[in-house]
């Protein structure tokens, strides 16, 4: 599933494309995604996009009249392309531009989304709830010490809770907690305010550097065949396990946990 760094950098890659152009077709080829697309997108032609924002993992392309909502689920792709380009299979849904780009979804699990919000109002509550933005002001100091006060699980599970914060997916967790030197199975409400301070700090550095290293993946989302995944990093421990420590040596161990794997060092993090 893509991740907020990944959900960024596909922002960034399609504004540049569909800001300030007009719509001059929507095109619904399968609407039974995660929701239904709603069947009166039609009135979204002769209308301009006026931003992309995104929330979370969702991208929110402002319209005068309204937001219209997209989430790539767990294996959808954006694309920006000629509206000459075949369609593939599990091409989705389309915004044909007058300038003759399209703005394509492919999703192939239909685990995806696009949604209308009128007058950019959440109707359905999707994004009500979310936590704070990890690279926001929002996300400071003291603030995961106090959401995990009393609270019993695993710090990773608890990392990865959109309500406490948003976008802080496995890979991601992963390797926050190998760099805080935290045990991804130490109680959420043991840890302390220190450490959690650190946490933090290192959960904006890792989500920003994975930002930048996308940014040599912008030519991706103009591409027919580009199908931007993850961005080739260097990653501690995600993907590692059995593999040695890059800072001890020490054979990194792997657990489940909420179907998810969790690879840390058992010498470098503690509870």
């Amino acid at each position: 599933m893509p991740e907020l760094p990944e959900v960024e950098v596909c922002r960034l890659g399609i504004s540049p494309h569909i800001i300030n152009n007009e719509v001059s077709k929507v095109v619904v080829r399968n609407a039974k995604l995660r929701w239904p697309i709603p069947d009166d997108l039609q009135k979204l032609i002769g209308l301009n996009v006026k931003s992309v924002d995104r929330r979370a993992k969702y991208l929110l392309l402002r319209f005068d009249t309204g937001s219209l909502l997209l989430h790539l689920g767990m294996s959808g792709t954006l694309r920006v392309i000629d509206k000459e380009v075949p369609v593939a299979k599990h091409d989705h849904f389309d915004l044909v531009f007058a300038n003759g780009v399209v703005l394509r979804l492919n999703d192939p699990r239909r685990f995806g989304a696009v949604l209308w919000f009128d007058e950019h109002y959440d109707s359905q509550g999707l994004l009500s709830k979310l936590g704070p933005e990890p690279l926001t002001d929002d996300f400071g100091h003291d603030y995961l010490f106090n959401k995990a006060k009393k609270r019993k699980v695993p710090i990773k599970t608890f990392l990865m809770n959109n309500h406490v914060v948003v976008g802080v997916g496995n890979i991601y967790a992963n390797e926050a907690l190998f760099l805080a030197g935290i045990l991804p199975t130490a109680l959420a409400g043991s840890i302390s305010r220190q450490r959690y301070n650190r946490l933090t700090d290192i959960i904006k550095q890792v989500l920003a550097a994975a930002i930048e290293q996308g940014g040599t993946t912008l030519k991706d989302f103009t591409q027919a065949d580009g199908r931007p995944g993850y961005f080739a990093q260097s990653l501690f421990v995600y993907g590692r396990a059995g593999e040695a420590c890059l800072t001890c040596k020490e054979t990194l161990l792997e657990v489940r946990q909420s179907n998810r794997s969790s690879v840390y060092c058992p010498n470098c993090q503690q509870d």
